[in-house]
């Protein structure tokens, strides 16, 4: 199969790139990626020069590149998104033009070479803040700050061309994934690298928030076995299983990087945060998915590989990051 992976250079679409050269041996991968400060190279470095693997910088908003790269493609998987929440706040329009626009793009080109099948990579963070129980994949969708409602639009603008077209989509809306090559702006990999510097670990509010956390390996599984069993026209739930409130992860990663609780720094909460994230993942589960990495043992080895590759990550802490690190904390 030739499949086109956007966003590859990302964090989950890296491991996923990864995952399929290393799963299906016969499989030929092109990552479509524009480089954002989320994308990275050096994240699939280690199969650079793999015959199977071929990289192409861009933006999926080109409607030109988009159809040279999908042209004689078996599948394409759309990982390509603006995904921070807090930047979503400052800075929405680059949210709506990739996760809605690019979205469009892509599927254009789908359907004029009559490609068998998109998959469309979506979040939990679509249906809204959930006091009890799990969202369902037919639960109305309830965004709340623009990167949810951004990708809430891909999300209906793709199934619409499902229903319209008969273009072959299907979506999966995972929750909070972390694991190795994760961008520092999300909590785990920030509050990791900020114990191994002896930083402060800014935690949002009263940090009883809670998160259902999955291990990205177990993720890439679960999107590659949608991808080729999946129904088309179907919505596809991916949870980690393991419902966790912030503070306590705070306190899991500092004993794990053996530093003080007095690192914690509490701020400001961010605007229209949600309470709580849960999907039901049964539907998934019947294709025969579940995941296998304990969240313990696997948060264990996501501290290891952050300890274990500083190269990798200081570099990305300076620069933009940092300019845009002081924007967001120095006045909480």
């Amino acid at each position: 199969m030739k499949l086109v992976v956007t966003g590859g250079a990302g964090f989950i679409g890296s491991n996923f790139v990864r995952h399929v050269l290393r799963e299906h041996p016969d499989d030929r991968v092109v990552n479509l990626d524009k480089l954002t400060y989320a994308g990275n190279p050096a994240n699939l470095a280690d199969i650079a020069r793999d015959p199977r693997y071929t990289f192409v910088q861009g933006d999926v908003c080109d409607a030109t590149l988009v159809r040279d790269v999908l042209h004689g493609a078996d599948a394409v998987v759309n990982f390509a998104a603006e995904s921070h929440v807090d930047r979503s706040l400052v800075e929405p329009d680059a949210f709506l033009r990739t996760d809605v626009f690019g979205v469009f793009t892509l599927l254009e080109a789908v359907r004029a070479f009559k490609i068998p099948r998109f998959l469309h990579i979506s979040t939990d963070e679509v249906y809204g803040s959930v006091a009890q129980g799990s969202s369902s994949e037919t639960d109305p969708l309830r965004p709340s700050n623009p990167y949810s409602a951004s990708k809430a639009g891909g999300d209906l603008l793709a199934l619409s061309y499902w229903r319209t077209h008969g273009v072959p989509v299907v979506i999966t809306r995972s929750s909070n994934n972390f694991g190795p090559y994760q961008y520092p702006e999300k909590v785990v990999p920030l509050f990791i690298t900020n114990a191994l510097d002896d930083q402060p670990l800014p935690l949002y509010g009263d940090g009883r928030n809670v998160r259902d956390w999955l291990y990205v390996l177990d993720n890439c599984a679960a999107i590659d076995l949608v991808l080729r069993r999946g129904r088309d026209g179907e919505v596809y739930n991916i949870g980690g299983g393991h419902e966790v409130e912030n503070v306590v992860l705070t306190h899991e990663i500092l004993r794990l990087t053996g530093k003080p609780e007095t690192l914690i720094r509490p701020v400001t909460d961010r605007p229209g945060h949600d309470r709580r994230y849960s999907v039901d993942s049964t539907k998934v589960g019947r294709l025969g998915w579940r995941p296998r990495h304990p969240f313990a043992a696997a948060l264990q080895t996501t501290v290891r590989w952050y300890r274990e590759h500083e190269t990798w990550w200081r570099p990305l802490k300076s620069g933009e990051f940092r300019a845009w690190y002081e924007r967001q904390y120095a006045h909480r």
